[in-house]
């Protein structure tokens, strides 16, 4: 089905109900999902949204009703397949959030969940191609690292692929590398800002604790750096291997879509968010993506900031990392190539 802490100052300032003079039309494809319900109702409290329009393969005029009642400003249509309704969703978007997919069930294997929410994006990302082919596509679905060169390539066909309008919403990572790193170090999560990056599953997850300005015993690193790359599975076993992270993920989801309309809408100057973009960092690795931090603009990635000094430790996290990656991505472009 495609289905804390506290807010950050970012979203703080975005939920907020007061009429803002510019506003975005903000879709959300799998918006009565695990994911896409909680994401949803964050999002209608930002007022830098004039319109919340919300697609699924079933369910979503209900959701939208719903949602509609809340006293915000923005205009919440619900959509399902029919008579054009991915069309009338998508036409006029300024953003669109794709966490629409199947999470990961027991007896599933990898190959299983990447060919069904290869299929998913894919179809989605060609009907965005069509309809709102400048929009900034935030990509949510699993597995990122295959699903954002998905897109890519399928925008690349369609003649309308911009690289600075294509992110992998990699947030959680940081979210909850923050929120564990407050825990063991009994500070803040404003005081453990943590740099995470590269790809947005296992190993692919390389969090920068020497930048952080905290110091950590050996044992520390290894069990922090496990917990912040595995942390999806620490809630599909509390969940009992009925669910995954979604209303985590939905809040990072959140916080990003939040920034990037800070930055385009907004015109707000310095916003910086961690995201999976085309990048060059690695690319004469053969890596076309990689996530660090990026500064956002009013055209979607406005800087690439380069990963800055790392220790041994972490060298050998990236080293690891950057061919899994490549893996992942070439993946993701020969489903569509192929295809």
């Amino acid at each position: 089905m495609f289905a804390t802490r506290q807010i950050s100052s970012i979203a703080k300032r975005a939920f907020s109900t007061s009429t803002s003079s510019n506003a975005a039309k903000v879709a959300v494809l799998g918006a009565a999902g695990g994911i896409g319900q909680p994401l949803s109702l964050l999002l209608k409290q930002s007022s830098l949204i004039s319109h919340l329009s919300l697609y699924d393969i079933v369910n979503t005029p209900g959701v939208a009703a719903d949602l509609s009642h809340i006293n915000s400003n923005s205009k919440v249509s619900g959509h399902v397949p029919d008579n054009n309704g991915l069309k009338e969703a998508l036409t006029g978007c300024d953003i669109v959030v794709i966490p629409a997919g199947v999470p990961r069930k027991p007896g599933m294997t990898r190959d299983d969940l990447f060919n069904t929410n290869a299929s998913i994006v894919r179809d989605l990302a060609t009907a965005c191609a069509e309809h709102c082919p400048k929009a900034h596509i935030l990509v949510i679905a699993n597995p990122v690292n295959s699903t954002v060169p998905i897109v890519a390539e399928v925008f690349k066909k369609a003649g309308v692929f911009d690289p600075k309008r294509l992110f992998g919403v990699t947030t959680l990572d940081v979210v909850r590398a923050s929120r564990f790193v407050s825990e063991v170090k009994k500070v803040t999560t404003e005081e453990a800002k943590i740099t995470v990056i590269g790809g947005h599953s296992g190993v692919t997850i390389v969090p920068l604790l020497s930048q952080s300005g905290h110091s950590f015993t050996e044992e520390e690193v290894k069990a922090l750096t496990h917990r912040i790359q595995f942390g999806g599975d620490e809630v599909v076993k509390a969940k009992n291997g009925t669910g995954s992270a979604t209303l985590s993920m939905a809040f990072a989801g959140a916080r990003f879509t939040n920034s990037l309309l800070e930055a385009t809408v907004a015109g707000k100057k310095n916003v910086v968010e961690p995201t999976f973009v085309k990048s060059e960092i690695f690319a004469k690795e053969g890596v076309e993506f990689f996530a660090t931090n990026v500064e956002l603009g009013p055209n979607g990635v406005e800087k690439i900031h380069p990963i800055g000094q790392v220790n041994a430790y972490e060298q050998g996290l990236i080293d690891a990392a950057v061919p899994e990656l490549k893996g992942n991505i070439a993946k993701g472009k020969a489903f569509i190539v192929k295809a």
